[in-house]
Order: structure tokens, then C-alpha cells, then sequence
């Protein structure tokens, strides 16, 4: 018996189980890693591309992404940033293919209800996108009055109208689930750092 070859093909056989024992466990420790990423974090992973959103109804946005929140993000379109909650995209195109976790315990606890606060302080002129199923989406005109934690009141008025108390036509309440997005007119300030202006 040649002791040599035995010996030799023996640890070929060990080498070759530990490398297949190896790349087992690197395959079940992606798919791990994989699974506990959140859409969030993929889209922070592509804070600054030019992505396209398609909403349920068919509507499309494309734009900058330059915000993504806990529950909803930010494009940037040329003249607008669109806000739209995380719950009424169908689906994204132009993700890059990787995540970046939210390092912010206080960002993390920023949800929807935050980013609309922020707008019913600024008293922003909006177009506020309600979902209608099959149907399509409705636009309100207006400017968030109150926010609650489940719904806001929209104040609303004619396209492009000053929230006056004459201009004011009536108040909706609008629950968060028939949200399918926000546009809002962009200003100067309103250009991220660090990001070029969307075109």
C-alpha cells in the first residue's frame, strides 16, 4: 500500500469538506445579514442617486433621493421635493446594493408624523397625494393645520392659494394610511450638502 497517496487523498478530502463546510456557513451568514436589512437602510444606501418610485396606482416620481427617514423618504425633483411614506411605493428603481444603518437612535424614532410636524410649523403651500385604490390618486391643495398620530388636518385651498381664512374651502382629515405622497415647492435652502441639485 502506498501510505503516501493514502494520506494524501485523505486530506484532499478533509481540505475539500472544510472548504464546502466554509462556504456554507459564509452562504447562511449573508442570507442572515440580508434578511435583517430594512428598506431604510437600503435607501440611505442611496442617498444622492437618481432613483424612481412607482406608487400602486401607477403614479411615478423620479428624483434625487435626499432623505430617508423611518417611515418615509425625500426626492427631489427640479422644481419640488416629494415626500412619500414608505407604505404606498409599489416599487424602487435604481437602488445602489448596499445598506447603511441608521446610526441616529433620535432619527430612528422619527417617523412620519415628524416629518409632517415639520411641515404644519413651516406652513408650507402643499400638494398632498391620497391614495384611491384602483381609482388613482386624488390631489388636495393646502397647508397641514394640525397633526395627530394617526392623521392630519389639511387646510385646503385653491391650488397655489395663501392659507387665508378666506381662501380656506375646508378641512380634511386624513388618515396616514391614504397618504401616497407630498409635493412641496423647493426653495434654495432647501438643496442638500453634499449633494448636486437634481436636473
Amino acid at each position: 500500500m502506498r501510505w503516501d497517496s493514502l494520506f494524501e487523498d485523505l486530506e484532499t478530502q478533509m481540505a475539500a469538506g472544510v472548504r464546502l463546510d466554509l462556504d456554507a456557513e459564509i452562504m447562511e451568514r449573508t442570507r442572515a445579514e440580508a434578511a435583517a436589512v430594512e428598506l431604510g437602510d437600503r435607501l440611505r444606501g442611496s442617498l444622492g442617486l437618481q432613483i424612481r418610485v412607482q406608487l400602486a396606482s401607477g403614479t411615478t416620481f423620479e428624483g434625487t433621493l435626499i432623505h430617508a427617514g423611518s417611515q418615509a423618504l425625500v426626492l427631489a425633483e427640479p422644481q419640488h421635493q416629494v415626500l412619500i411614506p414608505y407604505d404606498s411605493a409599489l416599487s424602487y428603481l435604481g437602488l445602489a446594493r448596499f445598506a447603511v444603518p441608521e446610526p441616529s437612535k433620535v432619527r430612528q424614532r422619527l417617523g412620519l408624523a415628524s416629518a409632517l410636524r415639520g411641515l404644519a410649523r413651516d406652513r408650507a403651500a402643499l400638494a398632498v397625494l391620497l391614495t384611491g385604490g384602483s381609482a388613482g390618486e386624488s390631489i388636495l391643495h393646502g397647508v397641514i393645520d394640525r397633526v395627530g398620530r394617526d392623521h392630519f388636518d389639511l387646510a385646503v385651498t385653491g391650488e397655489g392659494e395663501d392659507r387665508r381664512a378666506a381662501n380656506v374651502r375646508q378641512l380634511a382629515t386624513i388618515p396616514f394610511g391614504a397618504l401616497a405622497g407630498i409635493r412641496s415647492a423647493r426653495s434654495p435652502e432647501d438643496e442638500p450638502r453634499g449633494y448636486p441639485a437634481a436636473r
